[in-house]
């Protein structure tokens, strides 16, 4: 993933049920230029033969843990095997970095999610609660 795909895979996170993506193109820059290497998209042929925007993860570390964030793969698309790959990818990179564990937030009612996510082996932390706050309005 490139700053120059900002426009692209908000769009496309944005499309998804179960993904709230706002990332500004400073942010997103930001998030790749601290994390070179692990944000990734796929792109595949459409109708006419030309490549388009199939999916797209967000992926960093703070240096003792990774996250992933805003999975997302097109509708037409999906079932083929992309979102795996892409969280396969991350986690590769992720373990070369020496990071031990990752994490990802999913939206509350996000079933479709949640089943995908422990389809991968992924578990629920029931212990723990996330709290946020915004520093900026």
């Amino acid at each position: 993933m490139r700053p120059a795909d900002h426009a692209a895979v908000l769009d496309l996170w944005n499309s998804c049920p179960g993904v709230r993506a706002d990332e500004s193109l400073a942010e997103l820059t930001r998030i790749i230029e601290r994390n070179p290497g692990l944000s990734a998209i796929a792109l595949a042929p459409d109708e006419s033969g030309s490549e388009q925007l199939a999916g797209a993860v967000l992926c960093c570390h703070d240096g003792r843990r990774g996250y992933l964030y805003h999975l997302a793969v097109r509708e037409s698309q999906r079932g083929e095997g992309i979102a795996r790959a892409l969280v396969q990818r991350s986690l590769q990179q992720l373990a070369a970095a020496g990071i031990r564990r990752c994490t990802i937030f999913s939206i509350v009612g996000n079933e479709s999610g949640e089943a995908f996510w422990r389809g991968l082996g992924w578990f629920e932390r029931t212990e723990l609660k996330a709290f946020a706050v915004d520093l900026t309005n």
